[in-house]
């Protein structure tokens, strides 16, 4: 049996470009070059795929007039009603808790400042990667540790206007840190008077009142020893071949910035953080990666375009939005469309005062208008015009 010659499939791939997406072609490519070594593939074969392929495309294709945002909002909503709303431990990680779930996914939905659980996952570069105790060392110092945190027991004396902290010896040395740095910090942070007096550490405020001692007192149980800001636990994990930190908490920037760390790999949870360092087009693909992957870890399988098209419009103006009324919803042209989404006075109320036009455009204010909507056959008007002699022209 005469098979095909490579250089025949790359022809006939380079004739199918424009009529295919390029990801298509270059998978199809791959997958007829990596069988044409194995075995032969005859012109018939060859036709057959490229027919199957074809109509596999066409048929996955949307239809013009095809309500897009109505069938994404169906097929994202209807699987959420079969999702947990409980907390669940991070995969592979028991040390560390998750919102997961029906929460997690309206958290993304709603593009909140700051999920409720914060994670970040760090790869590290070169031999690093490679050294477990290396790798928790780098842990350590990054770990944020403030005076709170090696503290056994906290008083105010009131006698001398002290505020007292008993600081915790076994804490102190797993952190690496000594009485007296712990008292130059605090002096050099809040600008007032620390002294060490044994395992005790010893700060008066500046000035001599209840009230002052109380603010010092709690300024000083959050000064910052050591670590990065945000950072709160940290766990040093096995995976593959290489050792890789898992923490609670978040600080994408200034991790990134530290040295050892694989910047292409490490992520955030966080996507308005990922926003901020990376930009939009890199949140965009957070809210992708997290929806998605939110909805697999329930079991359920989603298509992803439908994902992908609420981020688009979560993220098309250059800014994350949230999808409800503060956001996508919020913003429509149309007044009778925001208004039909929530606080319906409020919005017919702002629209009289600032004299809005609705010009009914879209498909809320349609159908609240009882006209035909502009999808599917009432996107397009068709006129018939007859002849002189009654033909139809």
């Amino acid at each position: 049996m005469v098979g095909v010659s490579p250089e025949t499939i790359k022809g006939e791939i380079d004739g199918l470009r424009g009529t295919l997406p390029e990801s298509v072609l270059k998978e199809l490519e791959g997958s007829l070059l990596r069988v044409s070594k194995e075995k032969a593939i005859t012109r018939k074969q060859l036709d057959d795929v490229f027919g199957i392929v074809k109509q596999a495309y066409i048929n996955a294709v949307v239809e013009p007039g095809e309500a897009v945002g109505t069938i994404a909002a169906q097929s994202v909503g209807e699987p959420g009603t079969q999702m947990t709303l409980r907390t669940f431990h991070y995969a592979g990680v028991a040390e560390l808790n998750v919102t997961l779930g029906l929460p997690r996914l309206i958290e993304i939905i709603d593009a909140r400042r700051t999920p409720s659980t914060s994670l970040m996952t760090i790869y590290l570069a070169g031999k690093l990667a490679k050294d477990k105790n290396r790798a928790r060392v780098f842990a350590q110092e990054i770990e944020a540790t403030t005076v709170e945190d090696i503290a056994s027991q906290t008083e105010m004396d009131l006698i001398n206007m002290e505020f007292v902290v008993t600081l915790d010896r076994s804490r102190m040395q797993q952190k690496e840190l000594a009485p007296a740095r712990v008292a130059s910090v605090v002096r050099e942070v809040l600008k007032v008077e620390a002294s060490v007096d044994g395992n005790k550490l010893r700060v008066k405020p500046g000035t001599q009142t209840l009230s002052e001692l109380r603010r010092v007192a709690m300024r000083v149980k959050g000064v910052s020893l050591r670590g990065i800001k945000g950072i709160n636990r940290v766990v040093v994990k096995m995976e593959g071949d290489e050792y890789v930190v898992y923490t609670e908490g978040s600080n994408f920037a200034e991790t990134l910035a530290l040295p050892g760390v694989d910047q292409t790999r490490t992520v955030t949870n966080n996507i308005n953080e990922i926003e901020e360092v990376l930009g939009i087009e890199a949140a965009r693909n957070a809210i992708i990666n997290e929806a998605v992957k939110t909805l697999e870890e329930q079991g359920l399988d989603v298509d992803v375009r439908h994902i992908m098209l609420i981020s688009d419009m979560m993220t098309h103006d250059g800014k994350v939005k949230q999808a409800g009324r503060h956001g996508v919803s919020g913003e429509k042209a149309s007044v009778l469309a925001r208004a039909s989404f929530e606080v319906t006075t409020k919005h017919l109320l702002d629209a009289c005062i600032r004299g809005e036009v609705d010009k009914l455009d879209g498909i809320i204010e349609n159908v609240i208008a009882g006209q035909p909507i502009p999808l599917g056959t009432g996107s397009v008007e068709l006129v018939m015009r007859r002849g002189e002699k009654g033909g139809r022209g």
